[in-house]
């Protein structure tokens, strides 16, 4: 099967089958302690920050999604109009179909066309470096959209669960480091989550940032049990991982990185745990993809759901601005903290942040 058409079944399946994780991602075992005297105005509250030297409205990402493809092309152009209209950033989904093939690099390239403001994350991945891509496939990336940072995604739970997939992984993180670009580059995972140890391996070759594209939402080895109903593999596979919040307290404790909240967010109670945890931003993918194929005011919508959410919590808490959340106080409990303690982190830390 064609890159191309493996691309337009995946974007088919996660629009009509349930393809999320049956496990949480984490985020359900951290409670905020509410501030019944919050000391602000509501109307005052300032979600900007500033990412990568870019302001943004608000620490909320579109995550790559897709590419590759006519019907992508659709999707693409209306995510990034609204990226564009919201002034957040927006991620492409791998760009090897237009590498390989020029003649696809307009579903990509209509991003830039429709979003020139916009903060654009490239894609590719990091198996590819393994296979021979370098420095040259990299900037031809980057070029193609204009991209202002370049994400290298690790996705090794969906090519072991995929007929077709790549799984000779050696070397990944030497080529990778052999990266030197103009723009930031972001190590991004797709589903599995990324540990501490990774996280510190990817720092000192010189990763920019981490998006841990944790467990918790859309799970590929689910996505191929759908494409190959005989895929035991697929589904045996549905569930693993590190949950996102797990996931984003080990890359937050032990690198001083960009981490990038991802897997399963679904509103901003969500969206101010992970910035609270100091997280940069959320990156959100399926809820918009739906909405995608339909119109940009369609994904507007939504995401301004989600930035509503995000200013009520933070009245909840009493957080001015997004540096405020990292000042508040968090109970993380259940599964987390029974893992969190196990790989001897802090979790009390977190709770009495405001009186120390």
């Amino acid at each position: 099967m064609s890159t191309k058409d493996r691309k337009l079944d995946h974007i088919n399946i996660c629009l009509k089958e349930d393809i999320q994780s049956r496990v949480k991602n984490g985020f359900e075992d951290i409670t905020f302690v509410h501030r019944a005297l919050p000391e602000i105005d509501k109307d005052d509250i300032d979600t900007s920050t500033d990412f990568f030297g870019k302001e943004i409205l608000a620490p909320i990402i579109i995550a790559g999604m897709t590419g590759g493809h006519s019907k992508a092309k659709e999707i693409n152009k209306n995510l990034a109009l609204a990226a564009q209209e919201l002034n957040i950033p927006m991620g492409v989904g791998s760009q090897r179909a237009a590498i390989d093939d020029e003649t696809l690099e307009d579903t990509f390239s209509i991003v830039r066309d429709v979003a020139p403001d916009a903060f654009i994350i490239g894609n590719l991945g990091a198996v590819q470096f393994a296979k021979g891509y370098g420095i040259r496939e990299a900037k031809k990336a980057v070029e193609m959209i204009n991209a202002d940072a370049i994400a290298i995604h690790l996705n090794p739970l969906h090519e072991a669960t995929q007929p077709e997939g790549d799984v000779n992984f050696r070397n990944c993180l030497r080529e990778i480091g052999k990266l030197k670009l103009k723009v930031p580059v972001i190590a991004k995972e797709t589903g599995g989550g990324i540990a501490r140890e990774e996280a510190k391996k990817l720092e000192d070759v010189g990763i920019k940032g981490i998006d841990v594209g944790g467990l918790g939402g859309t799970s590929f080895s689910a996505v191929e049990s759908f494409r190959n109903k005989n895929n035991n593999i697929g589904r045996l596979f549905w569930d693993w991982g590190i949950p996102t919040a797990i996931s984003t307290i080990e890359c937050v404790e032990y690198t001083n990185l960009k981490i990038i909240a991802t897997g399963g967010i679904r509103n901003g109670i969500e969206v101010a745990k992970a910035l609270a945890l100091n997280a940069a931003a959320c990156g959100l993918a399926l809820p918009l993809l739906g909405k995608a194929t339909r119109s940009h005011k369609d994904v507007i919508k939504e995401i301004s759901r989600v930035v509503e959410e995000l200013r009520a919590a933070m009245f909840l808490v009493g957080a001015q601005n997004i540096r405020d959340l990292i000042k508040t106080d968090l109970i993380i409990k259940g599964n987390t903290e029974k893992w969190l303690k196990s790989r001897k982190i802090d979790c009390k830390k977190y709770a009495n942040r405001r009186y120390k």
